[in-house]
């Protein structure tokens, strides 16, 4: 929009005029030259006035163009991982009722089941596959550089680990706990960082804390129970934000990421990797990306 301001500029001897009311200006003299004094003020006065005015205007029309989003190269990551084919039938790690399992009052009160596989049966999603980026980016999102939480938990239940898999980044603590009557330990096995393994008292609802493991892991670390051995769980250990485990539907969901090309894993526990180099296009908004889809076969290798 383009607007246009008309300039009136007075003409010189416009201010040599017969002065008609010098004596209601109460000028010290009341001559023409009085007047013409009085003029040319107020013509320098009108000119600053048209001044102020354009500048107003062409601020008004600047202000009319809209400015680029300040969200404008961030995207969000849409997706589902879903299971091809029928559903196999997988047999529990523990049967409920097994009076030979370990601490079979605690761990047999009721089913164990094996979390090798989990698939929803109404939408085929298959949970806990993790999609994450290899490497930190170079642009993060502000509000993502550091962890909206400083500490994550991992809670021990029917002798299960919860969650079966677990997002820590590197500036978070883990704090394990356990509302199980039964004692567990709690073991974990990473490539680059420490190991921790120590035990975890039974109904302990103040927990242990895990210091940070502060170098980022390629892969998923595996946890377990050396008193129960059958429990088994994974920590996704990153020096970034863009992470996500499926749910159970198998959806995911990884919040403002650049805009721009992207290679993200596709990892799953028994297959290892399911996408080395899951590539997407991310732009500025909702990215939504067709479903990845796997049989058994390649999973249950």
């Amino acid at each position: 929009m383009k607007i246009t301001v008309p300039v009136l500029v007075p003409r010189r001897d416009s201010a040599i005029i017969p002065c008609v009311d010098c004596e209601k200006r109460l000028l010290p003299q009341p001559n023409s030259h009085g007047c013409r004094i009085t003029l040319f003020r107020k013509s320098l006065w009108m000119q600053k006035l048209i001044s102020l005015t354009a500048a107003f205007a062409a601020f008004a029309v600047v202000s009319l163009v809209p400015c680029p989003s300040a969200n404008a190269q961030w995207g969000t990551l849409k997706g589902q991982v879903l299971l091809e084919g029928e559903i196999p039938k997988i047999e529990p790690l523990v049967v409920k009722g097994n009076a030979q399992a370990k601490d079979a009052a605690v761990c047999a009160a009721q089913e164990v089941p094996d979390e090798k596989l989990v698939v929803d049966p109404t939408s085929k999603g298959i949970a806990n596959v993790v999609v994450y980026l290899a490497k930190k980016p170079t642009k993060i999102h502000p509000t993502l550089e550091k962890s909206a939480v400083p500490q994550v938990k991992f809670d021990q239940q029917g002798c299960r680990f919860m969650p079966h898999v677990l997002l820590v980044r590197t500036d978070q603590t883990v704090l394990v706990l356990s509302d199980d009557e039964a004692a567990h330990n709690t073991h974990t096995f990473p490539i680059k960082n420490r190991q921790d393994n120590f035990v975890v008292s039974p109904k302990d609802r103040v927990g242990v804390t895990v210091k940070p493991l502060t170098l980022a892991e390629k892969l998923p670390s595996k946890v377990g129970c050396d008193i129960h051995p059958w429990m088994i769980a994974y920590w996704v250990i990153l020096d970034h934000p863009y992470a996500a485990i499926t749910d159970a539907q198998g959806q995911f969901e990884i919040p403002n990421l650049p805009t721009g090309s992207h290679e993200l894993i596709v990892w799953q526990e028994s297959a290892g990797y399911l996408e080395k180099k899951y590539t997407v296009k991310i732009k500025d908004g909702e990215n939504i990306e067709k479903p990845l889809k796997f049989t058994s076969k390649q999973i249950l290798k």
